[in-house]
């Protein structure tokens, strides 16, 4: 062979033969807060280790709303990313597109069918194959509270919504904010399905907002859940409008507020302010929901490539699934690892309690899906049922109307 046809040669099997060992993970995210941005570099460290390159694509705010605006125009314009971070149905919807790569090859061989809850594993699936690969799972159903404004105001947490009222009375009386809260739709909804779920209980939250049951729904229960809303929304500050859920969070750690109600994505800020629980502050089931437990799961769905190489995406599929990942990532996000039979030893009292109460709650049936973060309904309903929670919290309509517009909003399922 001729050194030039050599040369071609080689530089064409060398073409060819790269892509195999080495790519680029570009990954959309909005990992962005000092937890979430923490675990997020453990991430990109793992990839990197394996010979890839990592493309961070990290989009801030709106609990993840603003990173599927942009997805949606990168997906239309025909260059997706290899990964995004996406939730519950809206990974069927995603599937259904037909963009998704399939993942059996790694899932068969790393055995994700007996490492994950058959729960967790069916929502990662579509038409039986794996299309996204799971992180975590949340606890929504959380109340984030400062022991020691909690005594300077001379009360104890409330255990459920109708002592609620006189405990957060008390608290602004002692010169404290009782509630930290975004006035973001998201954040509006993480508190109303807390109180939902504690006044009707996981049978009524099933009905009313997974199944989105008409009777439910139009029922006194769910009067009660918005009137108890209302009672709630007069113990937030002025200042809520469009406040991130992070600084809500560091209002509890400075002491200048009682508690939020967030889910456990909350305890990483904590962490990482250099906080201990039950110590400088407590992680508490909202009032009424102690037997009953809301999970979000945070997952990544990954496209399918024009290149068709799919060394770089089963990398970083199996890297998200692997134990040492789910250890380091959920340590500081705050979250469980989503692998069944997971040490729990390193974890705070926090976490342990979590993980426990997670399988309590799927033995017993209070286990449920958060509407609030995308994990019960289709993206239509979900995004219109956000609407009227957060038109009630920021207007005068009444429970009733409130009840009504939740009807109509069911019906876009």
């Amino acid at each position: 062979m001729q050194p030039r046809r050599l040369t071609l040669a080689l530089a064409a099997a060398c073409a060819f033969s790269l892509p195999a060992f080495a790519g680029t993970v570009e990954v959309l995210h909005w990992w962005t807060s000092g937890g979430e941005a923490k675990s997020a570099a453990e991430l990109k460290k793992m990839i990197e280790a394996k010979g890839h390159t990592w493309k961070d694509f990290a989009v801030a705010g709106g609990g993840g709303d603003n990173a599927m605006t942009v997805l949606k125009t990168r997906v239309v314009s025909g260059n997706p990313p290899v990964a995004a971070q996406v939730k519950g149905p809206a990974i069927q919807e995603w599937a259904a597109e037909g963009v998704l790569a399939n993942l059996d090859n790694v899932s068969k061989a790393e055995k994700w069918d007996s490492l994950l809850p058959p729960v967790v594993a069916n929502v990662m699936k579509h038409k039986g194959h794996y299309v996204a690969v799971p992180v975590n799972v949340h606890r929504v159903n959380w109340m984030w509270a400062n022991p020691e404004v909690f005594k300077k105001a001379g009360v104890q947490p409330p255990k459920s919504w109708d002592e609620f009222d006189a405990v957060a009375t008390k608290i602004e009386k002692a010169g404290f904010i009782a509630v930290a809260h975004g006035g973001q739709p998201w954040q509006d909804n993480t508190v109303f399905e807390s109180i939902a779920l504690g006044v009707g209980g996981p049978a009524y939250y099933n009905k009313a907002f997974v199944k989105l049951d008409p009777a439910a729904i139009n029922s006194p229960t769910t009067i009660k859940a918005f009137d108890t809303l209302r009672m709630v929304r007069k113990h937030m500050d002025k200042d809520m409008p469009g406040r991130d859920w992070n600084l809500a969070t560091s209002m509890v750690i400075n002491g200048k507020a009682a508690m939020q109600f967030m889910g456990d994505w909350a305890k990483g800020e904590f962490a990482a302010a250099g906080k201990v629980p039950g110590k400088d502050y407590l992680c508490l089931a909202a009032p009424g929901t102690a037997n009953a437990f809301t999970f979000n799961i945070d997952s990544f769905i990954v496209f399918a490539q024009k290149n068709k190489d799919m060394k770089a995406t089963g990398d970083f599929a199996s890297t998200v699934l692997s134990t040492p990942f789910q250890e380091v990532f959920n340590q500081n996000k705050g979250s469980i690892p989503v692998r069944l039979g997971h040490d729990m030893s390193k974890f705070d009292d926090c976490a342990k309690k979590s993980a426990s109460d997670f399988v309590a709650s799927n033995k017993s049936g209070g286990l449920v899906p958060s509407f609030a973060h995308q994990m019960a309904q289709p993206s239509a309903a979900q995004g219109a049922i956000q609407d009227v929670v957060s038109s009630f919290m920021n207007s005068n309509m009444s429970s009733k109307e409130a009840v009504a517009k939740l009807l109509e909003a069911a019906k876009k399922r």
